[in-house]
């Protein structure tokens, strides 16, 4: 991938699609597009047929998604469903039709079984019932991954699917209502001690298992697999350890500086009981990730604070 070529990221403001800008950027990339969603929506497949004929990049970065944490997820399952598909089906089509060397879809954890053997292994799609909270979501990314599949294998379109473990860092959603777990911990934190209370209530028991990587590894993970060939697209990505919910929050918890209690709520869902992926394919390909959970959160918090709080 030379520095001149025409890379579009789709979803470019998000969390991900953002580190992915800032890394292309970095690596000296100069011929990044971006489009926000008021020149171009992802759902209008006309307009996305447009902007390929006329654009015709060469790399697609398919970072653009509705996301949400567990409650968002289980409040607006077919929000979730509808949109994803939409929004894949018209970017990956269009990539091929206009002649597109590669595209990366960027997928979720969730996609695989809630049941599904620890560490997960991409072998694991498909093989048993997914969490009932987001598997309208989940199901929309099973869709993104099975299309990248049958236009490699029917058409021969270069695909990489890569399924990122829990992601955070800069330029995070910290909305208390559908914000993901780590940045929504930030901010209660935060908030509880900026108002001096006494506990911070956490939804579920705090047992369930967790995986965390953060977001500019990430970013360095997907331009790496774009310069990799791999017979089958799907691909995941994370740093091969977890922690349980009652340690991270303890962690988030040491390093906002709350001295409160915790208190967790059990009667609101726990979600899957784990989720360690397994990233021996990546790690086999020559990719580690460098930034440790407790500096990441470090610099997610700072972030915060600085553009948030």
């Amino acid at each position: 991938m030379q520095p001149s070529a025409k890379v579009f990221v789709a979803g470019h403001r998000g969390l991900v699609g953002s580190a992915i800008t800032r890394a292309l950027r970095a690596q000296g990339h100069t011929a990044i597009l971006t489009r926000p969603r008021s020149e171009l929506d992802l759902l209008d497949g006309a307009a996305v047929a447009r902007f390929f004929a006329a654009e015709r990049p060469e790399y697609v970065i398919l970072a653009a998604a509705k996301v949400g944490g567990i409650h968002a997820n289980n409040t607006y399952p077919a929000e979730f469903i509808h949109e994803n598909l939409l929004i894949q089906t018209h970017v990956i089509d269009a990539a091929y039709r206009h002649g597109c060397e590669k595209l990366l879809f960027l997928g979720s954890s969730c996609i695989y079984p809630k049941l599904a053997p620890q560490p997960i292994s991409e072998d694991s799609l498909l093989t048993g019932p997914l969490e009932p909270t987001n598997s309208a979501y989940a199901l929309a990314k099973i869709a993104g991954v099975e299309m990248c599949r049958a236009y490699q294998r029917q058409y021969g379109f270069s695909c990489v699917c890569l399924m990122p473990t829990n992601l955070y860092g800069p330029g995070d959603n910290f909305d208390p209502h559908n914000s993901h777990v780590l940045p929504a911990l930030i901010r209660k934190f935060h908030e509880a001690k900026q108002n001096g209370s006494p506990a911070v209530t956490i939804w579920g028991t705090g047992t369930p298992r967790r995986e965390f990587l953060y977001v500019d590894d990430l970013a360095a993970a997907a331009i790496f697999l774009l310069q990799q060939h791999l017979s089958d697209p799907l691909i995941n990505v994370g740093c091969g350890s977890d922690l349980t919910i009652r340690e991270l929050a303890e962690l988030i918890q040491e390093i906002v500086g709350y001295r409160g209690e915790l208190q967790f709520d059990a009667s609101k869902p726990d979600g899957t009981p784990r989720k360690l992926l397994d990233v021996g394919r990546i790690t086999r390909l020559g990719w580690q990730p460098r930034v440790g959970l407790r500096e990441g959160i470090a610099r997610t918090y700072a972030w915060y604070l600085e553009h948030t709080a």
